[in-house]
């Protein structure tokens, strides 16, 4: 069954988006993302070293030319600076695909989005492609669309707080009115979440701290490889109507 994820006119297998922070090292990372299957990975460009030739380099274990690097704008906590970061990771290896975050609060880390907006539509117009860390507001997810996102990736839950999806209503309205991918972006916990979130509807998932921070992070990473499959195939597939009366597996016609 052919059932691309496409952003941006990129077709990918994996629904699954892997984030690179967390890990004990680049190498328990590297493997993560293998048992993922994840084919995009978050890089947050502010955290990269780029100087210090005696540290281990992020491309030293994930080649850019297999896995797509999406570069990302955690840490800011303005557009000035959102814009800034995002202007270098160009600069530095042409990127255009990128995820933009601008948080406004430093203990809950919840999206600014009056800053967020204003970065969107400036970075549009200089020819970014832009993938949107967001609240779950219908109404913001719809004006993200209309200044040129090319992906809208409302929270589940706070960024790292494992509480899975937290507003069901809001994220099926968001997916809903647009056409848009919708990615769920922070707050996942467990593959069960990973899962609900495809079968809400969702076209991905971005996982980061429930996988590196697990007890046993490869066997997560794999669970929420398979999450994604099955929530979507489930999705995809129709479920059936709820009712408030059971009916029968069984006809009872011709019984005996």
């Amino acid at each position: 069954m052919k059932d691309f994820f496409k952003i941006a006119n990129k077709k990918f297998k994996s629904r699954l988006i892997v984030g690179t922070g967390k890990y004990k090292s680049f190498s328990e990372c590297a493997k993560a993302i293998k048992y993922s299957g994840a084919e995009i990975v978050t890089v947050a460009v502010r955290r990269v070293n780029i100087t210090d030739k005696k540290k281990p380099l992020l491309m030293d274990y994930i080649d850019p030319k297999k896995i797509t690097y999406l570069p990302n704008t955690a840490g800011c906590f303005s557009s000035e600076d959102a814009l800034r970061t995002l202007r270098l990771a160009r600069e530095i290896g042409g990127w255009k695909l990128v995820k933009l975050e601008v948080l406004g609060d430093k203990k809950n880390l919840f999206p600014d989005m009056i800053e967020t907006l204003r970065s969107t539509e400036i970075l549009t117009k200089e020819g970014f492609k832009v993938m949107v860390y967001c609240s779950d507001d219908p109404l913001i997810a719809k004006r993200l669309e209309d200044v040129g996102a090319v992906a809208i990736m409302p929270l589940a839950a706070p960024i790292g707080s494992g509480l899975g999806i937290q507003n069901y209503t809001n994220i099926k309205i968001i997916r809903k009115q647009t056409k848009l991918p919708v990615i769920i972006d922070a707050g996942i916990g467990q593959a069960s979440d990973a899962a609900i979130a495809m079968e809400l509807g969702c076209d991905g998932v971005l996982i980061n701290t429930a996988i590196a921070k697990a007890k046993k992070p490869f066997e997560m990473a794999e669970a929420m490889k398979f999450a994604v499959i099955a929530g979507r195939k489930s999705f995809i597939s129709g479920r059936i109507s709820k009712t408030l009366s059971g009916s029968p597996s069984t006809t009872n016609k011709g019984i005996i």
